[in-house]
């Protein structure tokens, strides 16, 4: 708007020196209003773009242009049976056939129309309550859709900030529990200062008939939602969804903003970086940087943060709800790989291996409990089953490929040490370990805690690891596990 009144004011201003030098009044008077009516017709126009929506971790691009616009925001409600964990599927009700939702970014002033679709095949009608909105049901009255129709509506968004967005259908809590929400950044005017990296994490719960890591198809059940009892605390609508291939990344001296939302429908948050401090933390997705060099900071359900940090030092970070338990018994753990070179003034990584015992584990296993099989299980249904005790106990330590941490955590992928005896792989898997062991000619002194695994969880995941990575390929049999004492 401020280019055409520049651009019309200089044509102004050369004709009316113009006019005056010719002394021709007519002409004068004829053009003036054209180009008054130009200018009035310009200044009146408003910009229309259609926003850019992405999925997590993914953040919609900065928006660069200075003035308000209209924003038009199509989004479309579908029914979709996804991953949950390795092995458990959940029929998730999602807008735009992810959870979380698409992120949305408008600009502080923006006159944004927002248009909802519920596809055909859903079984539910569905709405959109956005927080950022000032109105009635921020709303979600006015987006009420059945299946195989559109709603539309507009509001003005007058207040900048993080905000999330939910279904607001009754029964409320059940539109939510089941992936309905996602994060709407209404950016200020005066936008936060830049940075290198930004990434969109929501964090949820998930409550299943079936206990954390029961196989299947699982259904949604009332009575632990109501209870507030998950099964599932998870980063980005499923365990695992940021973790290996899937971390978000970024290099030695970046700055790092994480848009970070919380779902529920029922937790607070304890959102913390391990290796990390907040530069800045935006409390409940506001944005005054109100607080530095934060540990650990609340995210209430239905709620928001911006936090910023710079990354000195390379390695993977690790991203949990430090309620702890939610973090390696159901879910909520993600990671930041970061690359660059090492300085050991900051860190100097580990100068000493000796062995330690606190009075409780340093790392919680992630249980997962399977009814007895009423049959024998084929070496399929073996190997699948052990994969799943495998990533949910093992993996930690040893990595997803078996690889191992160097100087930390011996190797389980071509493994002398573990091919040589089985029966005594069952003892330490039964038992546990401590002390110095030599593993592919390398020594390690560390400590592995007595697991607690059933003798069909020891017997799956030794058949699993030792079928994996050119180990030798035997199978542990539950009778073989029985008769270690």
């Amino acid at each position: 708007m401020f280019y055409y009144l520049i651009i019309y004011g200089y044509q102004i201003g050369k004709m009316v020196i113009k006019m005056n030098r010719k002394k021709n009044n007519n002409i004068f008077r004829s053009i003036v209003p054209i180009i008054l009516m130009g200018l009035i017709v310009s200044c009146g126009e408003a910009k229309i773009e259609e926003a850019k929506l992405t999925f997590a971790p993914e953040v919609p691009p900065e928006i660069t242009r200075s003035s308000e616009a209209k924003v038009i925001v199509n989004m479309e409600t579908v029914e979709v049976v996804g991953r949950l964990a390795d092995g458990v599927e959940y029929t998730f009700w999602t807008f735009g056939g992810s959870v979380p939702g698409p992120m949305v970014r408008v600009r502080e002033g923006d006159e944004v129309e927002f248009n909802l679709h519920n596809h055909p095949s859903s079984k539910m009608p569905h709405n959109i309550d956005l927080h950022a909105v000032t109105g009635p049901g921020g709303g979600a009255a006015a987006s009420l859709t059945v299946p195989g129709r559109s709603s539309k509506f507009s509001f003005k968004a007058l207040n900048p900030g993080l905000y999330i967005y939910h279904c607001a259908t009754s029964p409320v809590g059940m539109h939510i529990a089941n992936g309905m929400y996602g994060l709407i950044y209404v950016q200020p005017k005066n936008n936060l200062p830049k940075v290198d990296k930004e990434y969109y994490i929501v964090q949820s719960e998930f409550y299943t008939k079936g206990k954390h890591g029961a196989s299947g198809l699982q259904p949604f059940d009332m009575e632990k939602a109501v209870a507030e009892n998950p099964d599932y605390v998870v980063f980005n609508g499923s365990v695992g969804s940021m973790v290996e291939d899937r971390a978000i990344t970024a290099k030695v001296g970046e700055t790092v903003r994480l848009f970070v939302g919380n779902g529920g429908p029922n937790l607070i948050s304890s959102f913390h970086v391990i290796g990390e401090i907040f530069d800045k933390v935006y409390t409940e997705g506001g944005i005054k940087a109100n607080q530095e060099n934060v540990q650990t900071t609340l995210v209430p359900a239905g709620g928001s943060v911006i936090v910023d940090f710079k990354v000195d030092v390379p390695g993977t970070l690790i991203l949990v709800d430090h309620s702890i338990f939610r973090t390696f018994n159901k879910g909520s753990l993600g990671m930041l790989k970061v690359e660059g070179e090492p300085n050991e003034k900051i860190y100097s990584g580990k100068q000493e291996d000796i062995v330690y015992l606190p009075e409780g584990p340093a790392i919680q296993r992630m249980v997962t409990e399977v009814k007895p099989a009423a049959k024998a299980k084929s070496k399929e249904e073996i190997l699948e089953h052990g994969e799943r005790v495998y990533n949910s106990t093992c993996s930690a330590c040893h990595m997803k490929e078996g690889q191992g941490v160097a100087g930390v955590f011996p190797p389980v992928a071509k493994s002398d040490y573990l091919n040589a005896d089985k029966i005594r792989a069952i003892k330490v898997l039964k038992h546990g370990l401590s002390g110095k062991i030599t593993v592919n000619g390398v020594t390690y002194n560390n400590v592995m805690p007595e697991l607690e695994l059933s003798n069909e969880e020891i017997a799956s995941v030794l058949t699993y690891v030792y079928n994996k990575w050119d180990n030798k390929g035997f199978t542990v049999t539950e009778d073989e596990v029985r008769a270690i004492k």
